[in-house]
């Protein structure tokens, strides 16, 4: 494949070590000083783009693909709010997306890991429930994408808890992230149940960042072809 690297941060430089691994081909390396490389012309001469950036840069970065046809894999997180319009844009003009907030294989499974212990423990009230996600300092936002998938995912399953918070809550409808910048840590994610008697938790550490790479470029491979809204569930049948 043809790539066109939308962010060259650590985790574009991890990427680009990914898909040179793989055969693939880097076109274009496009930051801040080169987003003149984001007009339909260049992106047109690709066949995927992977999008790494910021919170503020990144819908304008999908519509900017989405003008050029270019099939679009999307890891920033914290533009969320706009998804409803990019969904909408990606089925009128059968474009071709896939986000994620994480795209770790682990993490992935991970969540359906997290999914399942909700569910088990609906009904076990005398359990509190609480997050904790330890992140770089220079990672942008607060509380991670990631995050947030897993505290929305126990907001489903557990009815008592009514909203996440960002921070620690005496307020039994609440679930507390707490969010911590610490380097030069990549990723850590810590669901706990604690009770009186005893206490459940399940954690992901990252060690690199090259299970990230490697889950945007399987994404960005299996995309190929595709029309449509995806996410990593798709990606990996979940």
């Amino acid at each position: 494949m043809k790539i066109a690297l939308i962010g060259y941060g650590k985790m574009g430089k991890a990427i680009e070590e990914i898909a040179l691994q793989r055969g693939h081909e880097i076109i274009y390396r496009i930051d801040v000083e080169s987003e003149d490389l984001l007009e339909k012309k260049s992106l047109k001469e690709t066949d995927v783009a992977i999008e790494f950036t910021t919170p503020s840069t990144a819908f304008h970065n999908i519509m900017k693909c989405f003008d050029a046809g270019l099939p679009l894999v999307c890891g920033t997180t914290g533009w969320y709010g706009k998804i409803d319009e990019v969904k909408q844009r990606c089925f009128k003009e059968r474009q071709s997306f896939l986000y994620a907030s994480n795209f770790s294989i682990g993490v992935n499974i991970f969540f359906e890991l997290n999914k399942k212990l909700a569910e088990l423990m609906a009904k076990q009230s005398q359990y509190e429930i609480s997050l904790e996600e330890i992140h770089h300092t220079q990672k942008k936002d607060a509380p991670s994408g990631t995050a947030i998938t897993l505290a929305e995912e126990i907001l489903k399953e557990i009815p008592r808890k009514k909203k996440w918070v960002n921070e620690g809550s005496t307020n039994p409808e609440d679930l507390g992230i707490i969010s911590r910048r610490i380097d030069p840590a990549p990723g850590t994610h810590i669901i706990r149940y604690t009770s009186d008697v005893d206490d459940i938790e399940i954690r992901h550490t990252a060690h690199s960042r090259k299970g990230f790479a490697l889950g945007a470029i399987t994404a960005a491979e299996w995309l190929a072809g595709k029309k449509g809204f995806f996410t990593m569930k798709d990606v990996l049948g979940l």
